[in-house]
């Protein structure tokens, strides 16, 4: 008896399948390809993340598991771990990550009017990284320390939603300042960070491009009071305060006075 699509189904089906064909087109993912063109390989990626797969050999067993309902989830036969890792290998990233940012451009219109709590109408980012540790003896290409191997993977979250608008992976040495370098800033947006990317330079830049920032204060930062606002104890402000940066390279790099808040 007919029960309707399986779950997995329903939602792929909220997938742009047409602008997924125009990327694969773009890139010439299929090209020469018989055993498992991209579209599947999309899906047997975002079954493996929705289920929690954890290697190449446990997203087989799952979906040999249930190999008579592989057609209706979009596969046509089993897949092979050898088959999904040659896929992986062969794919041009560049399809998955236009389509990603896609698929955010069409989440973050269901999130555009969400209540952050806060009388704010700006779009709020957060923005930090988070290592990843690998073996060096398999992953030589991923320095970071003399014994072991890493990844950084850095992101910018829209608090809207918790949707990630910037992602960028690097080797575990890239310092966090530097991908400041790599993101266009956004108008009117805020961005909090921690004091891992404070650097002067960096964030007048920001503020030239009409964005705002919040970050916590380095120990040795070096300033003066230029005046000082009402404070507001009853709401945790211990001081609000205009200040100006007092060392000669810093006050070149950001002549502009900044607002300091202790709370």
């Amino acid at each position: 008896m007919y029960t309707g699509k399986i779950l997995f189904a329903q939602l792929m089906d909220f997938q742009p399948w047409t602008t997924f064909t125009r990327i694969v087109a773009r890139y010439g993912g299929n090209h020469r390809i018989r055993t498992l063109p991209c579209a599947e390989h999309f899906r047997v990626l975002a079954f493996a993340q929705l289920t929690y797969r954890e290697s190449l050999r446990d997203i087989e067993a799952c979906l040999c598991a249930q190999s008579a309902k592989l057609y209706h989830m979009g596969i046509r036969s089993p897949i092979r771990r050898s088959t999904l890792a040659d896929a992986s290998e062969r794919t041009d990233w560049r399809i998955y990550a236009e389509f990603a940012q896609r698929l955010i451009t069409q989440a973050r219109k269901l999130y555009a009017e969400e209540d952050l709590g806060l009388d704010l109408s700006n779009t709020v980012y957060a923005l930090d990284s988070t290592t990843i540790d690998l073996r060096l003896s398999l992953f030589p290409w991923a320095p970071f320390r003399s014994t072991k191997a890493a990844v950084k993977m850095h992101t910018l979250l829209d608090l809207r939603g918790n949707i990630p608008r910037f992602i960028h992976i690097s080797d575990g040495k890239l310092h966090d300042v530097n991908v400041l370098d790599l993101m266009i800033p956004e108008p009117a947006a805020i961005y909090v960070m921690d004091r891992a990317y404070v650097d002067f330079e960096r964030l007048f830049m920001l503020h030239q491009a009409g964005a705002f920032f919040v970050t916590r204060a380095k120990s040795n930062a070096d300033f003066r009071r230029v005046y000082s606002g009402p404070s507001d104890r009853a709401q945790g402000i211990d001081c609000d305060q205009v200040v100006a940066l007092s060392g000669f390279y810093s006050q070149k790099k950001y002549p502009l006075h900044l607002r300091r808040i202790r709370f």
